[in-house]
């Protein structure tokens, strides 16, 4: 515990921070607040207090899951909240940065996504239980972020709401050709067909979500229209009049974001318009945490927009438009949050209570990435011509509410 007990002395500021140890004894650090919720837990094992001082990230999470950090006042949500919020971004904050050392060589090994190991990275993660993802998302199953007009809204209106807003941006017509480069579950891809009258290609390299894609085409009777397929998107071949890639970018890796962009220029029709949705860092370049890296995304990264930028520029593409979502996905990730905890029973049927306690800190740690730490979103609109759109972005805000009305 004396290790530990320096780390939290040192960093604790904010919040009412208890710890009890192994042996009973109770230790206090921060100050209570009006706007962070307090936070008590209890370290089972010595070693449990010695895991969290070497590495705050992966220490906290694999206690938890195993049951040797036991919540004993507030939930994990709170405790991670409490905690990342003393070590939020600030250029001030020397804590902030000794931690991002911890993670940066896990996260620097894990970037060197190839085709056959970005298949099994995307298994890792998407081929899970079908029932599981129904628990939590919204009905048209949109595992990515929301977007909020209006913080109060349902997470159904918000992930409707981002459909229309994307479709917005790629100006479509009908009749022409569209890819959907990382479809998940086909839900954006069903969207364009029906809202703009376009064919749409959908790929992916999740086997589960393949099957439900394909399923969801049929059931409305429109799989000439709307294809998937089970194929990198490197082994494609174009023209594609557009391109949209929603929450794929973050598992291509540093490595391939010259091959990604390249691909995307050659793909596109010279007319072509593409846009593409991702998690991103407004405080530069930095690391994939070893928690994430072990249990959720291996092979994941939510790169800087100055890692970005260069791979497009020299792929010789137009950038149009970039949009910087700052709290969007906070929202859409406490609300999954929401969802898990009143579905305990139902998730731990699936798989069993430690994978449970995973997927609580999983969604803590990410929200609190988007509340106290520099990630955001952004949506980067790509052309191969300067003259490929509209003068003004009027036309955007014209075609999203016409999708709206739709709905």
């Amino acid at each position: 515990m004396y290790l530990l007990n320096r780390v939290f002395s040192r960093m604790i500021r904010d919040g009412d921070l208890r710890v009890i140890d192994h042996l009973g004894v109770e230790h206090r650090y921060g100050k209570p607040s009006d706007t962070i919720a307090p936070a008590t837990m209890r370290l089972t094992t010595a070693a449990t207090a010695r895991a969290l001082a070497f590495s705050l990230p992966l220490g906290a999470s694999e206690g938890f899951m195993d049951g040797r950090l036991v919540m004993e006042r507030g939930d994990i949500n709170d405790l991670v909240n409490l905690v990342t919020y003393n070590v939020r971004w600030s250029r001030d904050n020397p804590v902030r940065f000794a931690l991002w050392r911890q993670a940066a060589f896990a996260g620097w090994l894990g970037q060197f996504n190839q085709a056959a190991r970005a298949k099994r990275n995307v298994a890792h993660h998407y081929d899970l239980s079908d029932r599981l993802y129904d628990l939590f998302l919204d009905k048209d199953r949109q595992y990515s972020c929301a977007y909020y007009t209006d913080p109060g809204n349902t997470l159904e209106q918000a992930q409707a709401d981002k459909l229309a807003h994307i479709a917005a941006k790629l100006d479509l017509k009908p009749g022409q050709k569209v890819l959907d480069i990382g479809c998940g579950w086909g839900g954006l891809a069903l969207y364009l067909n029906r809202v703009a009258e376009v064919h749409v290609t959908g790929v992916t390299l999740s086997e589960e979500q393949l099957k439900v894609a394909r399923e969801r085409a049929a059931a409305a009777g429109v799989s000439d229209q709307v294809k998937f397929e089970l194929i990198d998107y490197r082994a494609l071949t174009g023209p594609y009049d557009r391109i949209v890639s929603v929450g794929m970018f973050e598992h291509v890796g540093l490595p391939q974001y010259r091959t990604y962009f390249d691909k995307i220029h050659a793909l596109l029709a010279d007319d072509g318009v593409a846009l593409v949705h991702t998690i991103a860092r407004a405080d530069g370049p930095g690391a994939t945490d070893p928690f994430t890296v072990k249990y959720i995304f291996p092979g994941g990264y939510a790169p800087a927009l100055s890692q970005i930028v260069p791979a497009v520029e020299k792929a010789w593409l137009w950038i149009t438009d970039i949009e910087i979502l700052r709290l969007h996905y906070a929202l859409t990730l406490e609300d999954w949050y929401r969802r898990c905890v009143a579905h305990k029973a139902e998730i731990v049927a699936l798989y069993d209570e430690r994978f449970y306690r995973m997927w609580l800190f999983y969604l803590a740690a990410a929200t609190a990435a988007f509340r106290n730490d520099g990630h955001m979103n952004v949506q980067v609109q790509l052309t191969k011509r300067r003259d490929a759109l509209p003068l003004t972005r009027d036309y955007m805000a014209a075609a999203e509410q016409r999708y709206r009305a739709l709905g």
